[in-house]
């Protein structure tokens, strides 16, 4: 039978074990609780970028200046990186383009002086183009082939804008979706004194060097940074034109004052004047 000090001692140790249990249950619930916090955080940081980025494209600028992209896709789009370099001119094959547009870049000698005058014939009337060969022989060049081509004919010019700063109708992307392009880009050639007046002939690009087929043709007084390849004029006839066009407005799919014509605008035919 045990002593009165047995017990005691029994007693004893069961209190410690009850203590060693207790503190273990206690670690536990401290290290899930520290779980739970740290995934908590990691999902209220993980929501805030989502909302922030959400935010970002909802509150972009709905009047932003002509841009195009290259991720319109071809099954035929040769490979990416292919250069084909002409006269003063260098073109890369960016492994996209329009569906069914897959086209040529300018080859041989690039003209460097004197005017390309060229017709662009629409739905609603001709445009006169002359476009600058010293200026912009890139551009020019590549106006140039594309028209041979018929990569133009019977595209549709994709979006007009008249906001206060920017009037414009862009067109070039036989898509009509504002993503396509010739399958290759050439450098955008601007000196840093560039200005977007009225009658003004202008590349659309993503960025520096991303010149492709779009292009934006100027109706109205507009204020862009000097970053889009002015590579020519529009004649008087051709500005009664795009004030037809622009007088029936647009749908403002992308923002008041800036989306799709109204009135659907086709390019018929995009020819040289003889």
């Amino acid at each position: 039978m045990p002593t009165n000090k047995q017990r005691r001692e029994q007693a004893q140790r069961r209190l410690q074990r009850q203590l060693e249990r207790r503190e273990q249950l206690a670690r536990k619930r401290r290290r899930n609780l520290l779980i739970g916090v740290t995934v908590l955080a990691v999902l209220a940081v993980v929501g805030a970028f989502f909302i922030i980025t959400g935010l970002a494209d909802d509150d972009a600028d709905t009047t932003a200046a002509p841009s195009s992209s290259s991720a319109a896709s071809s099954a035929s789009a040769a490979p990416a990186g292919q250069t084909t370099v002409a006269g003063p001119c260098t073109y890369t094959t960016d492994g996209t383009a329009s569906a069914g547009a897959q086209v040529t870049p300018p080859t041989g000698d690039i003209p460097t002086t004197g005017t390309l005058a060229l017709t662009m014939a629409t739905n609603f009337g001709d445009i006169g183009l002359s476009l600058d060969q010293a200026a912009a022989p890139c551009a020019a060049a590549s106006f140039a082939a594309l028209s041979q081509q018929g990569y133009f004919d019977n595209t549709p010019c994709h979006r007009e804008t008249d906001s206060d700063s920017l009037k414009v109708l862009q067109c070039g992307d036989p898509g009509g979706t504002g993503t396509g392009g010739p399958g290759y880009t050439f450098p955008t050639q601007v000196t840093g004194s560039e200005t977007y007046p009225r009658g003004t002939v202008a590349m659309a690009n993503s960025g520096s060097g991303t010149d492709g087929s779009q292009f934006f043709l100027v109706f109205g007084d507009s204020t862009l940074p000097p970053n889009y390849t002015v590579v020519g004029r529009i004649d008087d006839p051709g500005l009664a034109v795009l004030d037809t066009i622009a007088a029936n407005g647009n749908d403002g799919a992308n923002g008041t004052g800036d989306g799709a014509p109204t009135q659907p605008v086709t390019i018929t035919a995009m020819t040289p004047v003889a």
